[in-house]
């Protein structure tokens, strides 16, 4: 089977590529979300352990992800070879990510929004948590199609095959 670049990615070095650049940025965006209901669900004065362990973990998602992203940018994407648009919409919809996960981590730092109420905050880092949410799934959906549907087609194989077997022993 054909597979793009983001799948051949994750599949290559198995099973750690796979934990490395998808388990853990998605389980810590996932328990993010998980976090960000039970501080809701709990409400205020309840919510503080919610409240820490969201901050902790949306600071190691954004930095953990600026660390695959950079890697990416400078050892694996310089060695692409594109396989489509399809390819290039997973490839970048999976970089794209460090968008929303490295503005939670600047909001948790208190790098970004600092001067807004803590109910603007909390709206904020819902927002950016969906967006990461969305793009991860966009890069997925595309990374697991064929590339050939988006016109691209695989270099062909030409293999040299001497017919003289004349040269071999019985």
């Amino acid at each position: 089977m054909i597979m793009t670049n983001y799948m051949d990615l994750l599949a290559a070095n198995s099973p750690w590529n796979l934990i490395l650049f998808m388990v853990i940025p998605v389980v810590a965006a996932e328990a993010l979300v998980a976090a960000e209901f039970y501080a809701l669900f709990l409400g205020e004065g309840k919510n503080a352990g919610w409240r820490k362990f969201e901050k902790q973990l949306g600071i190691f998602a954004g930095v953990y992800f600026t660390g695959v992203v950079t890697y990416l940018l400078t050892s694996v994407i310089p060695t692409l070879e594109w396989k489509g648009l399809l390819d290039q919409i997973a490839v970048i919809s999976y970089l794209l990510g460090i968008i929303p996960l490295g503005g939670i981590a600047l909001l948790e730092l208190g790098i970004l929004w600092q001067d807004v109420s803590s109910e603007k905050r909390a709206q904020k880092h819902f927002q950016l948590l969906i967006g990461f949410l969305v793009i991860s799934h966009i890069a997925m959906i595309f990374g697991m199609a064929d590339p050939t549907l988006s016109g691209w087609s695989p270099e062909p194989v030409h293999r040299e095959m001497p017919m003289d077997h004349s040269h071999m022993m019985h």
